[in-house]
């Protein structure tokens, strides 16, 4: 391929890209990611927003629950991931007591994420009570994407993962936490885990972008863990069916390349010594 047959690299996704597609009715797609690797192929797929999700506790440190992140590698992991994927929009994920105690150290917190992370954006699992955190950050110009509906970082409070909104009082709180975390500012909002109804009634009187996993296909953006996606859990929730079962191709692999060096038969390469190179190691 010459260079004048190469694809031109696509314009970058900010949020104004992803306000004009709500606008024209244009679905975005979402993906979380861990790694410049895979951030760099998932871009070229053509997602628009990828999160580095606090599941890295999860899916990349082999922790029971999101609430291990340490937030000092989730920052390292948004920074990778957006030099793997310069033109998608990176949200970084403010991993579990990042922000629930002191105002001033989650701004401290919010801002490494933004310097140091290089995230285009900020999400955090919030209801009402965190509105006036909400409106300092984006006070001070830190966009914040407002996560409501099921929390996994509250799993120590119900006993597990588990999913909101299924009955009318709990409906009208999520739905109130949304109303009010766009008030405070959010310039996005991410449901999870929530009957149909609740998200169609968080698009009737919300007006950013909001984004759905596990709740339905009406909100204007899906989001998946990509390990999900791809077929490398061992489980997946009932809302993210596999489209590919890269676990099992990834494990013939690996057993073809077991063989391989049993059979020391792992390469046909080889490196030769320079010329005359052997005849000087056996001088003395």
């Amino acid at each position: 391929m010459s260079h004048s047959d190469a694809p031109t690299p696509r314009r970058p996704v900010t949020l104004k890209t992803i306000r004009r597609m709500v606008e024209r009715d244009q679905p975005f797609a979402c993906l979380t990611c861990y790694d410049a690797t895979t951030a760099r192929w998932l871009e070229a797929g053509g997602v628009h927003i990828l999160l580095v999700g606090d599941t890295a506790a999860e899916i990349v440190l082999g922790y029971d629950s999101t609430i291990h992140m340490p937030l000092d590698i989730a920052i390292a992991l948004t920074a990778g991931v957006k030099r793997g994927a310069p033109r998608t929009m990176v949200m970084g994920d403010m991993p579990f007591m990042s922000y629930q105690g002191s105002p001033d150290q989650a701004m401290v917190n919010a801002a490494r994420f933004l310097t140091e992370g290089n995230a285009d954006i900020i999400k955090i699992e919030a209801d009402r009570t965190l509105a006036p955190l909400i409106e300092r950050m984006t006070r001070a110009g830190v966009p914040i994407c407002a996560h409501v509906g099921a929390k996994p970082q509250q799993v120590g409070l119900t006993g597990g993962y588990s999913s909101a909104g299924r009955t009318p009082a709990d409906a009208d709180a999520v739905v109130a936490d949304a109303i009010e975390l766009e008030r405070a500012g959010a310039v996005m909002l991410l449901v999870e885990a929530v009957p149909p109804e609740v998200t169609d009634r968080i698009l009737e009187q919300t007006s950013v972008p909001l984004i759905g996993i596990g709740a339905g296909p009406a909100p204007h953006g899906q989001i998946l863990v990509v390990q999900d996606l791809l077929g490398l859990t061992s489980w997946q929730p009932g809302f993210a069916q596999p489209v590919a079962d890269l676990g099992e191709r990834i494990r013939d692999a690996t057993e073809s390349y077991v063989d391989r060096v049993a059979r020391r038969a792992v390469t046909e390469h080889r490196f030769e010594m320079k010329p005359n190179e052997p005849q000087k190691s056996n001088t003395k």
